[in-house]
């Protein structure tokens, strides 16, 4: 008889590491302890039932445990939950929740993959009936349930998370009149603010109530002048939201209570501590998913990154460690996409507040193309920021927000960032071109060159949050007088590009120049025109285009 694996719990981490130990070991044991009552599902999908975008419940059930059995022979056990660990004898107890009956099973390997439960604010009336979390397809049920029994009109969504703007997104779709609370500055904390601020323009655009920088203090009973059917939810600044349903999307934690009780090293953010190889303190022991604490693929720092597909290929990594073939995991890049309504956002790799967390240096740049070819119809706008070390221009992070393309941008991207490439490289990328589908020089091209002129000097970038530090600097326009009609920034000199070489006697030598167009590419060309007149020139990184969504969209602090 080979090994005896068991696995504590299921979905992504616990099924894939289970399946791939069957692939690798005919003959080994493999159990998986699960204590909800179904062990692979759709947990990402759930959002999109509740908006009717999903409309066969079935479809979010992945597997069941016949299927396991008789696709892969499993002994799978549902409602079966794991509540202590012997180490040294090597067991597992574990309570039926069906019958409380309690009993132990031996292991020669174990792997944890408990996952983490949704953080609930201990603050008063968190409890009440109508207020949710949303993790599990009872969860799901119970939201579905509660709205149609009680007519829910208005919906108070409190966390700005990507759970958090999912579930707000599909509320609004399903009828309700939905709004987010955030307690920081911006939703979407992965991403830059100035990056965050275009999804805060699209929630509002449609209709979506947005109270950032503004956290929940409590939830109240309603008066009778307030018609809620859960709550009336109670801001820092005293402002009340009646709602018919609330969601808790606060984010989550790591559920580690039980390996923290069997002895083993718990990280620094919560989650179980493992090594390169996913084996927790105990070599006997190893560990996946939601439940660990990761190494930041950029930083190098400890992190805690609740994603599906980390977790899916961590399960793999163990099931190949415990097998006796070495694999490492590499770290985890945070590589993330949400869709808000007709924008899509993503993120991949370190942003600013990590990457200062971490003390390591960056520069960055911003370009705004077409996601395709501008003659070809239907071409839409593209935000993209790149990060990179200004040394070595190695890349370290990428942002995107758009219409269309924005995920095959970001997936370019984070491969060339477990690649390890430069600027350079992702200059010199070959991508697919053709009118429909992008450009000759992709966006991701040009984010490459951007940083290049960066990186080799030849133009000084500031940033939009960077001009209040340069108040005796002359912002110049170089945008048409068409363009400077429709909007502007404050207090700048116009003077088109086309004109800026007549007009150089117009411009002072002993005062830094600011230059900036829509997206930043004139204002390159108009920098590189005036340094090399002798004047002092920065260009502004992102131009307008960035500057206008994050001033817009940063201001929304209060609905």
């Amino acid at each position: 008889m080979g090994k005896r694996v068991l696995i504590v719990g299921g979905v992504a981490g616990g099924m894939s590491a289970a399946t791939r130990a069957r692939r690798l070991a005919e003959d080994a044991e493999i159990v998986v302890f699960e204590r909800g009552p179904h062990v692979s599902f759709a947990n990402c999908g759930l959002p999109y039932f509740l908006g009717g975008e999903i409309a066969d419940r079935a479809k979010l059930l992945v597997q069941t445990p016949e299927r396991l059995r008789a696709a892969f022979n499993l002994d799978v056990r549902t409602r079966a939950e794991v509540v202590g660990i012997d180490r040294e004898r090597k067991e597992v107890r574990v309570r039926d929740r069906a019958t409380g009956r309690e009993y132990a099973e031996g292991y020669d390997a174990l792997v944890l993959s408990t996952g983490a439960a949704p953080i609930v604010p201990k603050v008063d009336g968190a409890h009440r009936a109508g207020h949710f979390v949303l993790r599990t397809l009872e969860e799901m049920d119970g939201i579905d349930a509660w709205i149609k029994e009680r007519g829910a009109k208005t919906a108070v969504v409190v966390g700005g998370g990507f759970i958090g703007l999912e579930v707000a997104e599909q509320f609004h779709r399903r009828g309700l009149s939905a709004t987010v609370v955030e307690r920081n500055p911006q939703v979407l904390k992965p991403f830059d603010p100035e990056m965050a601020a275009h999804l805060h323009l699209e929630l509002r655009t449609h209709g979506v109530a947005l109270h950032l920088n503004n956290g929940l203090a409590r939830f109240d009973a309603p008066t009778d002048a307030e018609c809620a059917a859960a709550s009336v939810v109670v801001l820092a600044d005293g402002t009340r939201l009646p709602a018919d349903v609330v969601i808790l999307g606060l984010g989550v934690r790591p559920e580690s209570k039980l390996a923290r009780d069997a002895g083993l090293a718990i990280g620094v953010t919560g989650g179980i501590h493992v090594d390169e190889h996913l084996r927790t303190s105990d070599p006997n022991i190893y560990a996946v998913g939601d439940t660990i604490e990761v190494t930041h693929a950029v930083t190098g720092k400890p992190a805690a990154i609740p994603l599906g597909g980390p977790a899916n290929r961590q399960g793999r990594t163990a099931a190949d460690n415990i097998f006796g073939i070495p694999t490492k995991y590499p770290g985890t890049l945070g590589t993330a996409i949400v869709r808000v309504f007709d924008r899509t956002a993503a993120v991949t790799g370190a942003n600013e507040a990590q990457l200062k967390d971490a003390g390591i240096d960056f520069r960055a740049v911003h370009v705004h193309p077409n996601s395709h070819a501008g003659y070809y119809p239907g071409a839409q706008p593209v935000a993209l920021k790149l990060l990179f070390a200004p040394d070595s221009g190695r890349l370290l992070g990428a942002q995107a927000v758009g219409a269309d393309g924005i995920d095959k941008r970001i997936d370019v991207l984070a491969t060339a960032l477990r690649a390890g490439m430069t600027v350079d490289d992702v200059a010199d990328l070959e991508l697919c071109y053709a009118p429909p589908f992008g450009s000759a020089k992709d966006a991701v091209n040009l984010a490459g060159m951007a940083a290049q002129n960066v990186l080799r000097g030849r133009v000084t970038p500031i940033q939009w949050h960077e001009l209040e530090a340069l108040p005796n600097a002359l912002i110049l326009d170089v945008r048409d007088a068409k363009e400077r009609a429709a909007g502007a920034i404050p207090n700048t000199v116009h003077i088109p590009l086309p004109e800026l070489r007549g007009r150089l006697n117009e411009l002072p030598r002993d005062r830094e120049i600011v230059a900036h167009c829509a997206s930043g590419q004139r204002s390159y060309a108009a920098c590189r025109v005036l340094t090399q007149h002798g004047f002092t020139c920065r260009n502004l990184v992102g131009s307008y285009k960035t500057w206008k969504a994050a001033t817009d969209g940063l201001a929304l602090g209060s609905a």
